[in-house]
């Protein structure tokens, strides 16, 4: 006969006494799980995840004392054991992807059922990560947004005219050297300097270098 299998620690932190009970519930009544703290702020449940040291936390984003990013990179900084499961009202994508990039483990909207917080508290345990399709898109839509301010999308004429720029050229001698009109370069100019976030020809030269859009 196997050896029974043990039961995932789990601790709850919810500053919303029904919310946090509906889930203290859930927790119950699995008997694969083991309810073994709760706590009503962040600083408590920071403090309890480094005394009881449960399997999950499952911590609401929005809490007093500390919030959940801030309990998760402490987690991760003081390099508990615990994995955090984060729960929201409104998935952000800013805080979706900073609260990845923490090390939370999971990422559920508040809306989401208890059978499913349920199955992501266990998913977690195993060492998944588990991300509501809402918390996944808004992801894919901050990756997008962060590569375009990286780097800038300049046209193949603007990055032509940004290397005639680099070489000391003035607007009448790139005009010359590709055939377009001066006010033509001019327009290119401006256009690439917005993208730039820029205002003259030596910023643009500097702030290219440093994104790697010149050599």
């Amino acid at each position: 006969m196997s050896a029974p299998t043990s039961r995932v620690r789990v601790l709850v932190a919810d500053d919303h006494p029904l919310f946090r009970e509906a889930i203290v519930r859930t927790i119950r009544e699995r008997p694969d799980f083991e309810l073994v703290g709760e706590a009503s702020d962040g600083r408590a449940a920071l403090e309890a995840i480094r005394e009881l040291q449960p399997d999950v936390a499952v911590i609401d984003v929005k809490m007093p004392e500390l919030d959940g990013l801030q309990v998760v990179s402490a987690v991760r900084r003081d390099e508990l054991g615990t994995r955090i499961l984060l729960l929201s009202a409104y998935l952000d994508s800013a805080i979706v992807f900073q609260a990845v990039g923490a090390g939370a483990a999971a990422y559920l909207s508040k809306e989401a059922d208890r059978a499913q917080i349920a199955d992501a508290i266990a998913a977690v345990a195993r060492g998944e990560t588990v991300l509501s399709p809402e918390a996944q898109a808004g992801i894919a839509a901050e990756v997008r947004s962060r590569q375009v301010e990286d780097r800038p999308l300049l046209t193949p004429r603007e990055l032509e005219v940004l290397g005639h720029v680099a070489a000391g050229r003035g607007a009448p001698e790139i005009a010359r050297l590709i055939h377009l009109s001066p006010a033509t370069v001019k327009g290119h100019l401006q256009s690439l300097y917005e993208k730039l976030g820029v205002s003259d020809r030596a910023a643009a030269v500097a702030e290219a270098m440093r994104r790697g859009l010149l050599e």
